[in-house]
C-alpha cells in the first residue's frame, strides 16, 4: 500500500522514494543526510559535537581538580589524600596551626601548580586561535616569532646582569616586538595572499632572532651566563611564584576574553577571503585583533616559563576530535585540557627523576607521538 511504505511505483515500474522518507533521512537544520547508527537505524543517531560539549567540559573541569589535588601532594614531599585534607581544611576554616605540610602546599606548590596550569590554557587558547585564523593545523603559538622575541628579550636581560624582574619585562615586551616587525613586513608585502605572507615572514623573523640568540650564547660566560640561558631556554616552573600567577593572569583573562567575545566571528575565517568579506567581516581588522590577544597570552606565558613547545600545536587537534571545529565550543575546551595537559607534564617532570626535568622536554616527548596519533586518527575538518 502507498500511503503505509516508503516508497511508491513509478510510471516504469521502478521504486521511487516518497518526499516523506526523503525528509526523515536528512539531518534537521543542516540539510545533510542523517548520519546512520551502528544498528543501521537512520532514527538512532549518534550525539553530536554540540550535545557532547557540555559533558566533555564538566569531565574535563573535574578532571583538572583532581589532577591539581594530586600536584599538590606530588613531589620530594610526599602529602597523602588525609593530610592534604587537613591542609586545606586548615585554611578554610582558619582552625589549627601551620606546620611544614601547609608550607609546602600553600607557598611553594600552590603557585607552581596556578602557573602550570594557567601557562598551559594560555597556550593552548593561542594555539586554537592561531590555527583558525590560519586554517593550518601545523600552526603553533610561536609561529609569527613570539617565542623566538621572548628569548632574545630574557638572553638580553641575563647576558647584561638584569634582575628576575627586568628578565621577565624584556622577555613580555621581546615577544609583542617580534609580532609586531612580522605583522609590519608582512603589510608591506601585497603581492602574495596575506595568510601565507604571515606565516612566511614569521618563519624568516623567527629564524633570524634565532641567530642573534646563538650569537649571544656564545659571547657569554660559560660559567654563570651560559648555564642561565639554557635552563631558560628549556622553560621552567621551578621558580613560579604568586608574583608570577599575578603578572600573568590579567594578560590571560583579557585574551581569552575578547577570543571569547569574537568566537562566531572568528569562525567566518575559517572562510575564504572574499566569502567573509561578503558577510560583513572585516577580516584585516579581526585578524589583528585575535593576533593581538592570541601573542599577549603567549608572550606573558613564555615570559613566565620560558619556551615549552607542542602545547599549542598538539592540544587544539585533542579538543577538536571531541568537540568539533565550532571555535566557541573549541576555545574552551582546549583552553581546559591545556591546563591539564601542562600540569601533568609539569607534575612529571618533578616527580620522575631525583633531578628535575624541563617540561619543555617532556611535552616533546609526548607531544610527537600523540600527534602523530591524532593526525592518523582525524578527519580532515579544514
Amino acid at each position: 500500500m502507498a500511503g503505509e511504505g516508503r516508497h511508491e511505483v513509478g510510471i516504469d515500474g521502478k521504486h521511487e522514494s516518497s518526499p516523506e522518507a526523503d525528509t526523515r533521512s536528512i539531518r534537521p537544520c543542516t540539510g545533510h543526510p542523517a548520519r546512520p547508527s551502528r544498528d543501521g537505524n537512520p532514527e538512532h543517531r549518534f550525539v553530536t559535537s554540540a550535545q557532547r560539549t557540555p559533558l566533555v567540559l564538566v569531565g574535563a573541569i573535574c578532571v583538572l581538580i583532581v589532577l591539581a589535588l594530586i600536584a599538590l601532594g606530588s613531589g620530594r614531599y610526599p602529602i597523602g589524600p588525609a593530610e592534604m585534607a587537613s591542609v586545606i581544611w586548615k585554611r578554610l576554616s582558619g582552625v589549627g596551626e601551620a606546620g611544614t605540610a601547609d608550607a609546602v602546599v600553600w607557598q611553594i606548590r600552590m603557585p607552581r601548580v596556578a602557573v602550570a596550569a594557567l601557562v598551559g590554557a594560555a597556550l593552548a587558547a593561542a594555539g586554537t586561535a592561531y590555527q583558525h585564523l590560519f586554517r593550518n593545523p601545523l600552526v603553533a603559538p610561536d609561529t609569527l616569532g613570539v617565542s623566538s622575541g621572548a628569548a632574545l628579550g630574557a638572553v638580553l636581560g641575563i647576558f647584561f646582569g638584569a634582575g628576575f624582574l627586568v628578565i621577565d619585562g624584556a622577555a613580555f615586551i621581546g615577544g609583542l616586538a617580534a609580532v609586531g616587525v612580522v605583522v609590519l613586513i608582512a603589510s608591506r608585502l601585497t603581492a602574495h595572499d596575506p595568510l601565507v605572507t604571515l606565516i612566511l615572514t614569521g618563519v624568516v623573523v623567527a629564524s633570524l632572532l634565532g641567530a642573534a640568540i646563538s650569537l649571544l650564547k656564545y659571547l657569554a660566560d660559560p660559567y654563570n651566563q651560559l648555564p642561565a640561558i639554557t635552563f631558560w631556554l628549556m622553560g621552567s616552573f621551578a621558580s613560579a611564584s604568586t608574583r608570577d600567577f599575578a603578572t600573568l593572569l590579567p594578560a590571560v583573562v583579557a585574551s581569552l576574553f575578547v577570543l571569547i567575545a569574537l568566537a562566531w566571528r572568528i569562525n567566518l575565517l575559517a572562510l575564504p577571503e572574499d566569502e567573509a568579506r561578503a558577510l560583513g567581516v572585516q577580516t584585516g581588522y579581526l585578524r589583528t585583533t585575535v593576533i593581538v590577544a592570541a601573542t599577549l597570552a603567549t608572550g606573558a606565558s613564555v615570559a613566565v616559563s620560558g619556551i615549552i613547545g607542542w602545547v599549542g600545536l598538539v592540544v587544539p587537534h585533542m579538543a577538536r576530535l571531541l568537540v568539533g571545529p565550532e571555535f566557541s565550543r573549541l576555545l574552551p575546551a582546549a583552553t581546559i585540557f591545556g591546563a591539564i595537559f601542562l600540569l601533568a607534564i609539569d607534575t612529571i617532570a618533578r616527580s620522575l627523576a631525583p633531578i628535575e626535568v624541563p617540561p619543555g622536554i617532556l611535552t616533546a616527548i609526548v607531544g610527537t607521538p600523540v600527534f602523530i596519533v591524532l593526525l592518523a586518527r582525524a578527519r580532515r575538518i579544514y
